[in-house]
């Protein structure tokens, strides 16, 4: 009986992703399409990442482009400024605390953009900056690697 319950949980484990992702009340939820579910992915690895303290591979989630914005505190131009900004703001594994994305509402726009709105909450001692929540929306490219980020607003 115990293994049959872990095979069980094992095997409903890939389906976290999507459950997560629609944390609504009965007559609010939807089956994500290929795409969504794709994009979802790209947020959960990147929450994984950066709660390894791996800003590297947390930008990966972004397209490598000048042309990308990310509208926070202040509006960056670019992935190098972008990236820069993460490295400046977040310089040690304290100050980057523990990410937990929440509320994920991923929409295809057509077969090549998407936007995610979501929230976010950053727990993290005192000293390091305390704990930060906010909401996101993120437009998606469908690029050749894949789903990438290219504006990322913030608050």
């Amino acid at each position: 009986m115990k293994t049959l319950f872990l095979l069980a949980l094992i095997l409903c484990l890939p389906l976290a992703p999507a459950v997560r992702a629609q944390d609504k009340g009965p007559d609010q939820l939807r089956t994500l399409s290929h795409d969504e579910l794709a994009i979802i992915k790209v947020l959960n690895a990147q929450e994984k990442a950066w709660n390894r303290g791996d800003i590297d591979s947390y930008v990966t989630g972004y397209k490598n482009a000048p042309d990308i914005l990310f509208v926070g505190a202040q509006v960056s131009h670019g992935y190098a400024q972008m990236v820069s900004d993460y490295r400046h703001n977040y310089p040690n594994r304290d100050a980057m605390g523990t990410l937990t994305f929440a509320d994920l509402e991923p929409r295809l726009l057509d077969e090549k953009f998407a936007v995610v709105l979501g929230k976010y909450h950053l727990d993290r001692n005192k000293k390091a900056g305390g704990p930060a929540d906010g909401i996101f929306s993120l437009i998606f490219e469908k690029t050749e690697g894949g789903w990438k980020i290219i504006v990322d607003h913030t608050t």
